[in-house]
């Protein structure tokens, strides 16, 4: 058995049963002409919560890894990319595209062999926005960002978003990119893309990051706030973050993405020696020699467990915690 959810990216969204959703991402005012038209399907393995639960990736054609096989450009002339969402608003599972494994799926990380969950600082409960991860981007460890003076952090880029939707783990969806934050964790840049779901009724009249705070006056504070805090209950230290706090604008942004998206592409190509923690098995990447057939991809999601119900989860995840904000 598995769990299927289907995202059909460029045409209007249509409601379904649970069982299926699909979800269709084109705003009303872009043109359907200027989106290719494509379908992912989300398909659960494993327990949710649970050491063995993945969420993989196929399109029309079968599996795909999420990080390589899918654009980051859902239109590159108007700067609308794609975004997988790792965890939806409210959640508190901390869940990511696993960068070692075949078709790198979404898994939920572990820490000191427990599964991990982030903490609710008062007064936020869970993550405070859609969050995942853009496909075909990479932070080059090796890279000294000239503006933060810090290395990336092996990852690809952060994104939250900010729409009114609450999305599933596991969507593709389109995104505007507003502009960026510039986390520094432990000692590495781990941006952080301001974007909104360009479905969302909001998303006509933001173009820019001053744009956020008229129309969601709050957020970007309350979205700094969270970013410092969310590690204090686990007995860490503020975040920090570089350029005071201060979100960075749409243009900046939009550099920064073209930058890691060359990093991945150097990565996918087996251009950097080092990197032999990241699975590059993909399915459409020309000249990439970790390139493998339809079939090998089928073969690796055959191979997961069966979908089972979630485990119980921890009390402590709705326990809140009440931190200063130093």
């Amino acid at each position: 058995m598995s769990l299927t959810r289907i995202s059909v990216v460029g045409l209007s969204q249509l409601r379904k049963p649970a069982s299926v959703v699909i979800k269709r991402a084109a705003a009303t005012a872009i043109s359907k002409r200027s989106l290719s038209v494509k379908m992912y399907i989300a398909e659960e393995r494993g327990s949710p919560y649970a050491p063995d639960y993945r969420v993989y990736f196929k399109d029309e054609s079968g599996p795909i890894s999420p990080l390589h096989d899918i654009a980051l450009w859902a239109d590159r002339g108007k700067r609308l990319a794609h975004m997988v969402v790792e965890v939806p608003r409210w959640t508190n599972a901390k869940m990511e595209i696993s960068l070692g494994e075949p078709l790198n799926p979404i898994k939920q990380d572990v820490k000191k062999g427990a599964m991990r969950f982030v903490a609710n600082v008062f007064p936020h409960h869970g993550y405070i926005w859609n969050y995942g991860a853009l496909p075909q981007t990479w932070e080059n460890p090796k890279h000294v960002d000239e503006a933060t003076q810090a290395r990336g952090d092996n990852d690809p880029i952060d994104v939250i978003e900010i729409g009114e939707r609450v999305a599933a783990r596991g969507d593709v969806i389109t995104v505007k990119i507003l502009g960026t934050l510039a986390l520094i964790d432990e000692g590495e840049t781990d941006w952080k893309l301001i974007a909104i779901d360009v479905r969302d009724p909001a998303a006509e009249r933001l173009s820019d990051v001053g744009d956020v705070e008229r129309e969601f006056p709050g957020l970007l504070r309350a979205t700094v706030e969270w970013f410092r805090l969310y590690k204090v209950p686990d007995g860490k230290p503020v975040n920090q973050f570089a350029f005071d706090g201060e979100a960075k604008d749409a243009a900046f942004a939009h550099k920064i993405v073209d930058e890691v998206h060359e990093f991945w592409k150097s990565l996918v190509a087996g251009d950097v020696d080092d990197a032999t923690d990241i699975c590059k098995m993909n399915v459409s990447v020309q000249h990439s020699a970790a390139r493998v057939e339809r079939s090998e991809a089928a073969r690796v999601l055959a191979g997961a467990p069966p979908a089972a119900a979630p485990q119980p989860l921890p009390r402590a995840v709705d326990k809140w915690h009440y931190v200063s904000n130093l």
